[in-house]
């Protein structure tokens, strides 16, 4: 009985955090985008009126046309990427552990220090552009991040750059667990070696698709600190996302309510990608 009693002693204290801070102020928030907050929280309740003016702002809008570029392309970058760079270190090329690290290394950065990184090098006052003048290519021009049609595209460079390595190592795992008897009796068959990964390596890969997708999908959703330290929004609102409308309505216009609705509206889109995944998984689980 003691044996048992002290587990549970010990992890008591962090699961009543984690039900307090998470999902109590998961509930809090819901609560909050029916009543009639501006800049401190108010109970007075409004029905979905939060929500109907949520979905007939533009500013919204905006942030949902982002995302959808913004998403389409991270998540496909990372995949393609981070799927080819798998396939080169599954070659038995040397420096194989060196390359998984530097690969690696910037999925152990924040992504604040990944946005402010970049916000340096893709400034043309003190990053690329200059230095490519400095070499007398005085033609050369960068101005991506200055540029309302093309800032989007930095901050899905930056993203890409920090977790193409992550899904590299997903993949090199899988990589790693394919059936090479089917492999070898293709290859005593003639075939290729990109015949072999097309119609063979890469449908044994599924379930690592599906896993970076649903890993890649639920942080494109919530990106929020890359976008501030890189673009803060801008210019204009050419980088806003769905988090950086909910900071700006929350705490900047004094629209708490309207916030917590778009704060809602994320939380279901990042359930609609991450429970069916956690329901399979489970049924997994449970059938063996």
């Amino acid at each position: 009985m003691k044996a048992q009693l002290l587990p549970r002693l010990l992890i008591t204290p962090s699961a009543l955090l984690v039900l307090v801070c998470v999902y109590g102020y998961m509930m809090f928030t819901f609560y909050l985008s029916f009543t009639n907050s501006t800049m401190m929280p108010s109970y007075a309740m409004v029905g979905t009126a939060n929500y109907q003016r949520l979905l007939g702002l533009e500013n919204w809008w905006v942030a949902v046309s982002n995302l959808g570029l913004f998403a389409t392309l991270y998540i496909g970058c990372s995949l393609t990427l981070g799927l080819g760079l798998a396939i080169l270190i599954d070659q038995k090329i040397h420096a194989e552990g060196a390359l998984r690290s530097i690969f690696l290394y910037p999925m152990a950065l924040s992504f604040i220090v990944t946005g402010t990184a970049w916000k340096w090098l893709l400034d043309p006052g003190v990053g690329l552009e200059r230095s490519i003048h400095g070499l007398g290519w005085e033609g050369f021009s960068f101005g991506w991040i200055k540029d309302s049609g093309m800032a989007i595209y930095c901050v899905v460079i930056a993203a890409v750059w920090q977790t193409a390595g992550f899904v590299m190592a997903m993949f090199l795992a899988g990589l790693r667990g394919v059936d090479f008897e089917q492999v070898n009796a293709a290859r005593v068959d003639g075939a290729k070696t990109w015949q072999i990964y097309l119609h063979i390596v890469v449908p044994q890969l599924g379930p690592v698709f599906v896993s970076s997708f649903v890993i890649l999908a639920h942080m494109a959703i919530k990106s929020y600190d890359l976008v501030i330290a890189l673009t803060n929004g801008g210019p204009g609102r050419s980088t806003w996302l769905p988090s950086v409308f909910m900071y700006q309505y929350s705490f900047t216009r004094n629209e708490m309510a309207v916030g917590a609705a778009s704060s809602v509206l994320m939380l279901l889109a990042i359930a609609t990608v991450v429970l069916p995944y956690l329901y399979s998984e489970m049924r997994k689980l449970k059938n063996g």
